[in-house]
Protein backbone atom coordinates (compact mmCIF):
# COMPACT_ATOMS: atom_id res chain seq x y z
CA UNK A 1 0.00 0.00 0.00
CA UNK A 2 1.32 3.03 -1.07
CA UNK A 3 -0.05 6.62 0.94
CA UNK A 4 0.48 9.66 -0.71
CA UNK A 5 1.52 12.77 2.18
CA UNK A 6 2.62 15.97 2.75
CA UNK A 7 5.78 15.83 4.90
CA UNK A 8 5.21 18.69 7.42
CA UNK A 9 8.80 18.08 9.09
CA UNK A 10 11.16 15.55 9.23
CA UNK A 11 13.31 14.75 12.45
CA UNK A 12 16.12 12.27 11.19
CA UNK A 13 17.18 10.57 7.86
CA UNK A 14 18.01 13.83 5.86
CA UNK A 15 20.99 11.72 4.94
CA UNK A 16 18.96 9.14 2.99
CA UNK A 17 16.15 10.98 1.51
CA UNK A 18 15.45 14.83 1.50
CA UNK A 19 11.58 14.68 1.19
CA UNK A 20 8.97 12.17 1.64
CA UNK A 21 6.36 12.26 -0.44
CA UNK A 22 5.05 8.39 -0.24
CA UNK A 23 4.97 6.15 2.67
CA UNK A 24 4.86 2.60 1.89
CA UNK A 25 3.08 -0.88 4.09
CA UNK A 26 1.78 -3.80 3.60
CA UNK A 27 -1.84 -3.40 2.45
CA UNK A 28 -3.11 -5.99 5.35
CA UNK A 29 -2.61 -5.34 9.17
CA UNK A 30 -1.93 -9.04 9.25
CA UNK A 31 1.38 -8.86 7.86
CA UNK A 32 1.97 -5.30 9.77
CA UNK A 33 0.47 -2.95 7.79
CA UNK A 34 -0.74 0.32 9.08
CA UNK A 35 -4.06 1.95 8.27
CA UNK A 36 -3.95 5.70 8.12
CA UNK A 37 -7.17 8.19 8.34
CA UNK A 38 -6.24 9.78 5.03
CA UNK A 39 -7.14 13.97 4.80
CA UNK A 40 -8.14 13.44 8.34
CA UNK A 41 -5.39 14.43 10.98
CA UNK A 42 -1.70 14.87 11.07
CA UNK A 43 0.15 11.84 12.31
CA UNK A 44 4.10 11.19 13.38
CA UNK A 45 5.15 8.50 11.39
CA UNK A 46 8.59 6.48 11.86
CA UNK A 47 10.01 4.31 9.99
CA UNK A 48 12.99 2.97 7.89
CA UNK A 49 14.33 4.21 4.17
CA UNK A 50 15.06 1.55 1.99
CA UNK A 51 16.10 2.00 -1.49
CA UNK A 52 14.92 5.63 -0.93
CA UNK A 53 11.27 4.97 0.17
CA UNK A 54 10.09 5.55 3.16
CA UNK A 55 8.74 2.25 5.14
CA UNK A 56 6.33 1.76 8.08
CA UNK A 57 4.61 -0.93 9.56
CA UNK A 58 2.95 -1.79 12.75
CA UNK A 59 6.82 -2.79 14.48
CA UNK A 60 7.51 1.62 14.36
CA UNK A 61 5.89 3.90 15.71
CA UNK A 62 3.16 5.62 14.44
CA UNK A 63 0.49 8.08 15.83
CA UNK A 64 -1.89 11.42 15.24
CA UNK A 65 0.04 14.54 16.54
CA UNK A 66 -3.06 15.28 18.72
CA UNK A 67 -2.63 12.20 20.60
CA UNK A 68 0.86 12.48 21.62
CA UNK A 69 2.01 13.50 24.99
CA UNK A 70 2.84 17.53 25.52
CA UNK A 71 6.44 15.40 26.44
CA UNK A 72 6.68 13.19 23.27
CA UNK A 73 6.25 16.49 21.19
CA UNK A 74 8.85 18.52 23.39
CA UNK A 75 11.19 15.16 22.60
CA UNK A 76 10.73 15.09 18.88
CA UNK A 77 11.48 18.40 18.67
CA UNK A 78 14.73 18.58 21.70
CA UNK A 79 15.02 15.64 23.84
CA UNK A 80 14.95 12.87 21.51
CA UNK A 81 18.17 13.82 19.68
CA UNK A 82 20.52 13.43 22.74
CA UNK A 83 19.41 9.74 22.74
CA UNK A 84 20.63 8.63 19.75
CA UNK A 85 23.45 6.99 20.78
CA UNK A 86 21.23 5.02 23.38
CA UNK A 87 18.84 1.83 22.88
CA UNK A 88 15.93 1.03 24.45
CA UNK A 89 15.89 -2.37 25.98
CA UNK A 90 12.35 -3.82 26.20
CA UNK A 91 11.34 -5.61 29.72
CA UNK A 92 8.50 -8.34 28.64
CA UNK A 93 8.81 -9.88 31.96
CA UNK A 94 11.01 -10.05 35.26
CA UNK A 95 13.60 -9.91 35.90
CA UNK A 96 15.51 -7.43 33.35
CA UNK A 97 18.49 -6.06 33.68
CA UNK A 98 20.42 -3.47 31.21
CA UNK A 99 23.16 -5.27 29.43
CA UNK A 100 25.47 -1.87 28.63
CA UNK A 101 25.48 1.92 29.95
CA UNK A 102 23.99 2.95 26.04
CA UNK A 103 20.72 1.15 27.29
CA UNK A 104 17.34 2.51 28.90
CA UNK A 105 15.39 -0.29 30.36
CA UNK A 106 11.84 0.05 29.05
CA UNK A 107 8.96 -1.35 31.12
CA UNK A 108 5.75 -0.41 30.10
CA UNK A 109 5.18 -3.52 28.18
CA UNK A 110 4.93 -5.61 32.34
CA UNK A 111 2.02 -3.22 33.03
CA UNK A 112 0.08 -2.04 29.72
CA UNK A 113 0.92 -4.70 27.26
CA UNK A 114 2.61 -2.88 24.87
CA UNK A 115 0.43 -0.02 24.45
CA UNK A 116 2.31 3.51 24.87
CA UNK A 117 2.51 4.14 28.93
CA UNK A 118 3.46 6.31 31.24
CA UNK A 119 7.10 5.73 30.73
CA UNK A 120 6.79 5.92 27.25
CA UNK A 121 4.45 8.97 26.97
CA UNK A 122 6.74 11.28 29.45
CA UNK A 123 10.35 9.90 29.40
CA UNK A 124 12.94 10.17 27.21
CA UNK A 125 15.79 8.29 27.15
CA UNK A 126 19.25 10.06 26.90
CA UNK A 127 22.88 10.33 26.84
CA UNK A 128 24.17 11.42 30.59
CA UNK A 129 27.39 13.52 31.30
CA UNK A 130 28.87 9.94 32.21
CA UNK A 131 28.11 8.26 28.61
CA UNK A 132 25.41 5.96 30.40
CA UNK A 133 21.60 6.80 28.88
CA UNK A 134 18.88 6.77 31.35
CA UNK A 135 15.22 8.08 31.32
CA UNK A 136 14.56 11.63 32.13
CA UNK A 137 11.39 13.57 32.57
CA UNK A 138 12.68 17.51 32.74
CA UNK A 139 10.96 20.90 31.73
CA UNK A 140 14.06 22.61 30.89
CA UNK A 141 17.17 22.44 29.72
CA UNK A 142 20.57 24.21 30.96
CA UNK A 143 22.55 22.56 28.70
CA UNK A 144 21.58 22.16 25.23
CA UNK A 145 23.68 19.44 24.14
CA UNK A 146 23.86 17.05 27.75
CA UNK A 147 21.14 17.08 30.31
CA UNK A 148 22.91 16.17 33.94
CA UNK A 149 20.77 13.35 36.05
CA UNK A 150 20.55 15.64 38.97
CA UNK A 151 18.37 18.38 36.77
CA UNK A 152 15.25 18.44 38.23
Amino acid sequence: MRYTVKQMKMYKGFDKVQHVQHIYTDASESMCGVKFDINKYQYLITGRVYDGKVYTGLCNFNERWERLSLAQKKGMNHRYQLGCNCRIKPCHYLPCFVTSKNECLWTDMLSHFGYPGYQSRHYACIQQKEGYCSWYRGMTFRDKTIINATDP
